[in-house]
């Protein structure tokens, strides 16, 4: 089987069992940023956790197989994206793109921010002007070797 048949696999079993990625994450002992990027085919789970997404979800074991395979990550992203809300965040990069790497080498110094050794966390924040979406984005800070 091959990922991208696991995946909408995996995600109608979640639809039709009503199940969300929290509860996924939950069960596996993984974020939910994490979970989901795994789940969409951009992160490989581990056979216990393919075991258990499988069982929660009622899938046989050519998904479970199927979730541990590694991915070519990044393949299917359409540059630039058409999704609205995919789209704001390319956005984003295109206006503050500057000035975020600015900003990293004037306080780290000449490097890049990991996306090896990276976390990111998603939070919803009430707000009776309407409510906000914040996304933390938690990555090493990789020197550029001289030699």
């Amino acid at each position: 089987m091959n990922r991208e048949v696991c995946t909408a696999m995996v995600i109608e079993a979640k639809q039709q069992k009503q199940i969300t990625y929290q509860y996924i994450a939950q069960a596996i002992n993984r974020n939910i940023v994490w979970t989901t990027s795994a789940i969409l085919g951009q992160n490989t789970f581990d056979a216990n956790e393919a075991k258990i997404i499988c069982e929660i979800l009622d899938l046989d074991v050519n998904v479970e197989k199927a979730l541990q395979i590694f991915p070519e990550k990044g393949v299917s992203a359409i540059m630039p994206p058409t999704d609205p809300l995919i789209y704001r965040l390319y956005e984003i990069v295109l206006v503050y793109g500057e000035t975020i790497k600015e900003v990293i080498h004037e306080k780290a110094g000449d490097g890049i921010m990991s996306a090896i050794d990276f976390t990111m966390d998603i939070e919803k924040e009430e707000n009776p002007k309407g409510d906000r979406i914040k996304i933390i984005l938690d990555g090493k800070f990789l020197a550029y070797k001289k030699w």
